[in-house]
């Protein structure tokens, strides 16, 4: 397999198995080792899916020359980067620093309410952050990403810019280093499984790079961030404690806001869209249908728990015609 291409073979077999993922790291681990010989990878670690299962990799290929970063860009779900410092130190043993530039992504983003140039904005800071981080370290030569097949697919087709294909901007220093990106998401999972990754990363529900900068819509402010990020925990917490089987769930707070009464006066405040989609490939993507008790129990709790909301709503738009994500 060319693991330089950005073109999935036609011939190339679905990984669907233990034994076709054994295959798939063992050409994948060849491909590193060719490309990185003695050199240094920096890779950007945010605990999702597809960084773990590049980190694992490129662990599995080149060892301690592997160098992981997480980088709190402020856009981070509720108690993320405490869950991921957590998982990689104690458990997996990386090689993990640990960067806060909460401030200093925020301060960017003031006023800027085009999803695109967001994307750019937080896309072109990953990389400038890491090119100091390595400016602290000798030998780095390459730039580990995860990026997997849908985002080169959409970033091809105007779609969107992601973060790590279109976001990145044309005078990079570092040399890429991509081993799971001829795979869609469903066969990163089994890749991960394979590479003896706990089950509660593996089945992590996928989050953007962008984080909740994509879904805080619009110009971002911290209050309303603030208030997504709370929602999105309560929908968090109460899927979970409900068992359900979904591949991601998650809210969405819109630059507006709605009339509503509160302690007998008018609130005029935010509302929270809710959105519940199941998938295997990111392509396509069904709503899922929440329970009646359930969506009641969700909402009662954020409007009584988190402060400058006073609606919820449910997205019921499939992909296509609707992205899983709103901007």
């Amino acid at each position: 397999m060319d693991f330089t291409s950005n073109k999935r073979p036609d011939n190339m077999v679905r990984i669907t198995t233990p034994e076709l993922a054994h295959a798939f790291i063992d050409e994948a681990v060849e491909a590193v080792r060719a490309q990185v010989g003695d050199g240094k990878v920096l890779l950007a670690l945010s605990g999702g899916v597809d960084s773990s299962v590049c980190a694992a990799l490129l662990i599995r290929a080149i060892g301690k020359q592997l160098i992981c970063v997480h980088v709190n860009h402020g856009l981070m779900r509720k108690g993320e980067s405490e869950q991921v410092i957590e998982v990689f130190q104690n458990q997996l043993d990386a090689n993990l620093m640990y960067v806060d530039a909460t401030d200093r992504f925020l301060d960017l983003l003031v006023d800027v309410d085009d999803p695109e140039t967001k994307r750019k904005i937080i896309g072109g800071e990953f990389v400038k952050v890491f090119a100091e981080e390595a400016a602290r370290l000798d030998g780095i030569e390459f730039l580990g990403q995860g990026t997997i097949y849908p985002d080169i697919i959409e970033s091809e087709k105007g779609v969107k810019a992601h973060h790590n294909v279109g976001g990145l901007p044309e005078d990079l220093q570092f040399e890429l280093v991509e081993p799971v990106k001829l795979l869609f998401k469903d066969e990163v999972r089994v890749v991960g499984r394979e590479l003896g990754l706990p089950d509660s990363m593996v089945d992590r529900q996928p989050f953007p790079g962008p984080g909740l900068g994509v879904r805080c819509l619009g110009a971002i402010t911290r209050d309303r961030l603030e208030a997504l990020r709370e929602a999105d925990a309560i929908v968090r917490e109460e899927i979970d404690a409900a068992g359900l089987p979904i591949w991601q769930y998650f809210c969405i707070v819109p630059d507006m806001r709605a009339t509503g009464v509160r302690d007998g006066l008018r609130a005029f405040e935010w509302p929270v869209i809710i959105r519940c989609v199941n998938t295997t490939d990111a392509m396509t993507a069904t709503v899922e249908e929440l329970e009646w008790p359930l969506m009641k129990k969700i909402t009662n709790r954020i409007l009584a728990e988190v402060p400058g909301v006073c609606r919820v709503c449910y997205d019921l738009t499939p992909k296509p015609i609707g992205t899983i994500e709103w901007e």
